[in-house]
C-alpha cells in the first residue's frame, strides 16, 4: 500500500514520529513523506531538517509559506498552498492509496481542499475536537468531512465525528497518537540536556509555550504584556519559553517575547526544542504554563499539573492536571505559585489508550481491505 504524509510543521511531525517508524517497519507498506509549511521556513527553524535528521526520507517538498503574519497573509498563504498541492495532486494524485492528515491547521485544510477535486483519499488523525479560542475548529471539522478515515483521540470526539459525518463506518478511537512517543523517545539526562541547550534543569523550572488567539486576535498584545509582566514578577522559577505558531499575530507575540525577555536572568527563549528535549524538559519541570496542547495531552502522562492560559484550548476534554485561568498578571502570578505547591499530578490522562498503542490501531485499519471497498 502506498501511504503519503502530509506534514506542515514541527508540532505534527512529533505527533507522527512514532506512526512514521512503525509504517516503515511494515513491508506491507511504501511511505512517501509530503513536507511544507513552515517545515522550509528558516524563521520558524528550518524543521525540515529535524525529520532528515531522524533518518526519514522526505520525498516531496512544497515551499508554501509567508512570513507575515497579519489576516491577509494567513489567507495569502492558504490560497498559496491550495495553488501549490493543486499542481502538486495534479501530477502525483495517483501515487498514492490513502493520505494521512493531522489536526487542525490552515496549512493542513488548504492542502487537503486542493486534493478534493482530484479525489485523494485523507485519514484524518485528531479529529473531532473543539478549541473555542482558535479558528482552527473551522480547519479541523472541514478535514473531517473532506476525510475518508478518521482516527480520534478520545472516544468523546469519536462520536462527535459520527455526528458530524452521521456515519460511524470508518471511524476509530484510537487515543492520542503522541502519547506512543513515551514509549518510543529516549529522553535525555540533565547533563546531556544542560550540554545541548546550556540550561540546568535542576532548578526549579517552567516550561512555557504562548501562541496566539486566533479569535479575538486584537488581545493577543494585551494578553502578551500581562505574561510577560507576569515571568518578570517571578523569581523563584527559571522559565523555558517556546515560540508560537505561525498564527495571526504570531510574529508579533514572538517579537514581544525577544525585546523584553530575550537575555534576562533565568529566562531562556528557544524557537524549537524537538520533541527529544521538549519532553524531557517536561519530565524535569515542576509544570506547564501556557496554552499549547501538549500541556492539555502529553503533559499529564509526565504527572504535571498546567496553568492553562485564555481560551484557545476552551473546548477540549481536559484531563484533572489543567488549571484554567484569566490571561492576567496577578492571576498567572497567583496560579503558578499554587499550583506549584501541588507536587506531581496523581490522576489519569484522558486521551491514553490502555489497551493498545494509537500507532498499532492506524496500521491495522489501513491495512485492513475491507475499508476500501
Amino acid at each position: 500500500m502506498r501511504i503519503g504524509l502530509l506534514t506542515s510543521s514541527r508540532a505534527d511531525f512529533g505527533i507522527y514520529r512514532p506512526l512514521i517508524k512503525e509504517i516503515l517497519g511494515n513491508k506491507k507498506f511504501e511511505l512517501k513523506i509530503i513536507a511544507f509549511g513552515t517545515h522550509l521556513s528558516v524563521f520558524h527553524g528550518h524543521t525540515i531538517d529535524e525529520i532528515r535528521n531522524e533518518g526519514f526520507e522526505i520525498k516531496y517538498t512544497i515551499d508554501t509559506m509567508l512570513v507575515s503574519d497579519s489576516s491577509e497573509s494567513i489567507s495569502t498563504s492558504i490560497g498559496l498552498t491550495i495553488i501549490k498541492f493543486s499542481s502538486f495532486w495534479k501530477d502525483y494524485n495517483d501515487q498514492f492509496d490513502i493520505v494521512l492528515c493531522l489536526g487542525d491547521r490552515y496549512e493542513m485544510f488548504a492542502a487537503v481542499m486542493s486534493g478534493i477535486s482530484f479525489g485523494v483519499k485523507f485519514a484524518h488523525i485528531h479529529g473531532g475536537e473543539k478549541t473555542l479560542g482558535a479558528i482552527d475548529n473551522i480547519f479541523r471539522h472541514f478535514i473531517t468531512h473532506a476525510s475518508f478515515i478518521h482516527f480520534a483521540s478520545t472516544e468523546e470526539y469519536r462520536n462527535r465525528i459520527i455526528q458530524i459525518l452521521d456515519d460511524p463506518n470508518r471511524v476509530y478511537y484510537s487515543g492520542a497518537l503522541s502519547l506512543d512517543n513515551l514509549n518510543s523517545i529516549n529522553l535525555l539526562n540533565l547533563d546531556q540536556f544542560k550540554l545541548k541547550w546550556g540550561i540546568d534543569l535542576i532548578q526549579p523550572s517552567i516550561l512555557f509555550t504562548f501562541h496566539p488567539e486566533t479569535i479575538n486576535s486584537n488581545l493577543n498584545l494585551a494578553y502578551t504584556d500581562e505574561i510577560i509582566e507576569a515571568i518578570l514578577s517571578i523569581e523563584n522559577f527559571q522559565f523555558i519559553i517556546t515560540m508560537p505558531n505561525a498564527d495571526t499575530c504570531g510574529n508579533r507575540v514572538r517579537k514581544q517575547f525577544e525585546t523584553r525577555l530575550e537575555g534576562r536572568k533565568n529566562i531562556f527563549l528557544v524557537e524549537n526544542l524537538g520533541t527529544q528535549s521538549y519532553f524531557t524538559a517536561m519530565k524535569y519541570c515542576q509544570l506547564l504554563v501556557g496554552n499549547t496542547s501538549s500541556g492539555i495531552i502529553e503533559a499529564a502522562s509526565f504527572q504535571k499539573f498546567v496553568v492553562n492560559l485564555g481560551n484557545r484550548q476552551a473546548g477540549r476534554a481536559m484531563s484533572q492536571n489543567i488549571i484554567n485561568i484569566e490571561i492576567k498578571k496577578n492571576i498567572i502570578i497567583d496560579a503558578i505559585n499554587q499550583t506549584a505547591l501541588l507536587g506531581h499530578y496523581e490522576g489519569e490522562n484522558i486521551y491514553l489508550n490502555k489497551n493498545q498503542s494509537a500507532s498499532s490501531i492506524i496500521i491495522q485499519a489501513l491495512n485492513n481491505n475491507e475499508i476500501y471497498i
